[in-house]
């Protein structure tokens, strides 16, 4: 038997080893108060399914149809309106990272909530001009994209390795609960014949940017941001307060090891060009990957139904489709808190593999029934199958709001190194919001044409969501972030991640007989940069030579 090295003995026995609680009520209140960026987005998805289906919505921003007296949304305003926020957020989200790694994620977050109240001040003052609407939205997009990355990004770094899946996915529940309690305040304005009808719930929505931006500067900057920022001491300690344990605990020593290690690695590279998100060492994999997973969420046509919902539901005969958009919004709320649990529990790809194989299922059920089985003419003589596809739309709602809804958030945070990752997040997450605005925009004109056979492509993309989650995306659970980059280095494959473990080193860089997952190698971060580095004679050999890092590792990793 092999005995361990004496200076990890030591180290070992200079820390506490106690396990760390769960989680604390510290943790609690940042990861809850930081998620309010995904109650600002929500809210407005709610809101705006139920403005277009009120009367004097209609009457002050739609056109007038002479015919039928009536006045309506042709399909180009209705996806202006409905769109441009995605746009906004498409640039807010681009915008953000080069912003956040100057001044900072906390300060960012606040300065970005200001820019999404300004967005709602240019709404609610419109009175009858449609593009004044548009152009709120769209700049009150800029600060809900930028949040969309800020908040991810700010919790996982914040948060203690055993509770980051479910920390960051409480941002997808807080998406969900504000689609709800907007569902729920456009159900009691509805029936009123003034502009209060649409304005009161806007109004509300000021609430949600103002807790948020305030409550930040009450919040401590992320402890990998402070570390990187040369702030080691304050990043330790805050660390502790989120763990729950002593300075002197191992957790903390090991996961600051990794950090300072990782920090080493690249500043010995120097700095680098931005184009290094795909030619860094495996970053064109994961950066393609993590735009792939985030196009993917939106892909499976859970907007379809958040967006347009109200609308859809309307024209199953259905008498009142608000109530309709209530009982789906309840469901997503509901579904989503078993997803916090299942992200831990369970890990992210089986729970992602077997959520798209899901939804998949329920929108061809769906597509057939509101092809084939529902009398479109006149839905009130076809009952049953408008009946039968509120079913399976709330079945799909299930299935996205407890895994596709929350877990792509916390599984593109881990793709990347600390050195990429605000940018990568950036083009990961605008991706999503591009989709946002394509399949908000053009979902009428295809409905129109090809009504609910528009099911089938969202069938075909959650199908091509799980193959691509099997094959290419590596099982973050119960991992570090540094871990989990050193084993897309590695070239581990997905598909054995799970039980993948890595080999011990010691202080020195000496590989041992690797037994535990939880024990971090030195792969270099920049392999090409680590090439240039002249290595001492006597080091030569070890693991932190990165020429040879990679196929060490490879040779040395342990499945078990």
């Amino acid at each position: 038997m092999e005995m361990p090295h004496p200076a990890v003995a030591e180290e070992k026995g200079a820390h506490d080893e106690s396990p760390p609680p769960r989680y604390t009520m510290r943790t609690l209140i940042m990861t809850i108060l930081a998620s309010m960026g995904g109650l600002i987005f929500g809210f407005d998805v709610g809101q705006i399914s139920g403005f277009l289906a009120m009367n004097n919505f209609r009457q002050r921003f739609g056109e007038y149809d002479a015919i039928t007296g009536l006045y309506y949304f042709s399909n180009v305003r209705a996806g202006l309106i409905v769109g441009l926020l995605a746009i906004g957020n498409l640039f807010g989200a681009l915008i953000a990272a080069p912003i956040a790694n100057r001044f900072g994620r906390r300060r960012s977050i606040s300065a970005w909530c200001i820019v999404s109240v300004a967005g709602v001040v240019i709404q609610i003052s419109s009175n009858d001009e449609w593009y004044q609407i548009v152009v709120g939205r769209f700049i009150g997009g800029l600060g809900i994209g930028a949040l969309s990355i800020l908040v991810p990004l700010y919790v996982s770094e914040s948060a203690p390795t055993h509770f980051r899946g479910t920390a960051v996915s409480f941002f997808q529940l807080l998406i969900t609960l504000g689609i709800l309690v907007a569902n729920i305040i456009n159900f009691g304005t509805e029936c009123i014949q003034s502009s209060a009808s649409w304005r009161i719930t806007m109004g509300i929505s000021f609430l949600w940017p103002l807790i948020l931006g305030i409550g930040m500067i009450f919040l401590s900057e992320s402890p990998k941001y402070m570390f990187r920022q040369n702030r080691k001491a304050e990043a330790r300690e805050v660390m502790c307060k989120y763990l729950g344990v002593s300075q002197n605990h191992s957790t903390v020593a090991k996961e600051s090891r990794e950090m300072e290690q990782k920090l080493n690695e690249e500043e010995a590279g120097g700095d680098r060009p931005w184009y290094e998100i795909f030619t860094g060492p495996r970053m064109a994999y994961r950066t393609l990957l993590g735009i792939a997973l985030m196009s993917f969420q939106q892909l499976t046509g859970a907007n379809f139904f958040f967006y347009y919902g109200t609308v859809i539901f309307g024209a199953t005969g259905m008498d009142n489709p608000f109530v309709i958009q209530i009982i789906l919004g309840t469901v997503n709320v509901v579904c989503t808190l078993p997803g916090l649990w299942m992200i831990e529990k369970f890990g992210r790809r089986p729970c992602l593999i077997l959520g798209a194989a899901w939804m998949c299922m329920c929108f061809l059920v769906f597509a057939s029934v509101g092809h084939f089985a529902l009398d479109q003419q006149d839905p009130e003589r076809s009952p049953k199958a408008g009946a039968a596809m509120i079913v399976f739309a709330c079945l799909f709602i299930a299935a996205f709001a407890s895994t596709w809804g929350p877990m792509v958030w916390g599984v593109t945070a881990d793709l990347y190194p600390a050195r990429y990752r605000a940018v990568c997040m950036s083009l990961a997450i605008a991706s999503n919001w591009s989709w946002v605005f394509m399949i908000a925009f053009f979902t009428p004109f295809i409905t129109s044409a090809i009504d609910y056979r528009y099911g089938y492509l969202f069938a075909a993309c959650c199908a091509a969501a799980a193959v691509t989650v099997y094959f290419f995306v590596i099982e973050p659970k119960g991992r570090t972030m540094e871990e989990v980059d050193n084993m897309y280095v590695a070239r581990v494959k997905p598909w054995q991640s799970s039980c993948w473990t890595a080999p011990v080193t010691d202080d020195a860089g000496r590989a041992g007989s690797g037994t535990t997952a939880n024990n971090s190698v030195a792969v270099s971060d920049d392999r090409a940069a680590a090439e240039e580095v002249e290595t001492p004679e006597p080091e030569e050999n070890t693991m932190t030579a990165a020429g040879n890092g990679e196929e060490e590792w490879e040779s040395q990793a342990q499945y078990v």
